[in-house]
């Protein structure tokens, strides 16, 4: 199953910022401004720092794993969600940051990991049905 790019590009780039201004607005009535803008700094340099140490970690696992000849399959999905967990923290707003540390903690990172790898799966074993698959795990772009 293909997932419609046009539908998710509408709603990372108009719903997500009209949500987060929604958020923003209701904060700062609750709390006020300044308050509201110290708090969102705070947020960032959170993101800043977790993903600084979650990015150590999972660069360190990935060259561990890459030395015993294993497939950083792990690793990668790790890195992978610490980088969009890192931006969203990164990406003023409150919204985004609870998102960004479901990637980057890694209690939760494990459950998204899991669900990232089970799709990867299904995809590459999608390809090779469908002929697809040109080599181990190298599969075709799609025409």
């Amino acid at each position: 199953m293909r997932v419609p790019v046009v539908p998710l590009l509408v709603g990372a780039l108009v719903v997500v910022p009209l949500v987060e201004l929604y958020v923003l607005l209701q904060v700062g009535d609750l709390i006020g401004a300044p308050w509201t803008i110290l708090l969102l700094v705070a947020d960032s340099l959170l993101g800043g720092y977790l993903l600084r140490r979650e990015g150590r970690r999972t660069w360190s696992a990935f060259r561990a794993a890459s030395s015993r000849g294993g497939v950083p399959a792990t690793e990668v999905a790790d890195g992978a969600l610490v980088v969009l967990g890192g931006a969203l923290m990164l990406t003023p707003g409150f919204v985004t940051d609870v998102f960004g540390l479901l990637c980057v903690l890694p209690p939760s990172r494990r459950v998204l990991r899991g669900r990232l790898l089970a799709a990867a799966t299904r995809r590459v074993a999608r390809a090779a049905r469908q002929g697809r698959v040109s080599g181990p795990g190298v599969v075709d772009h799609e025409p």
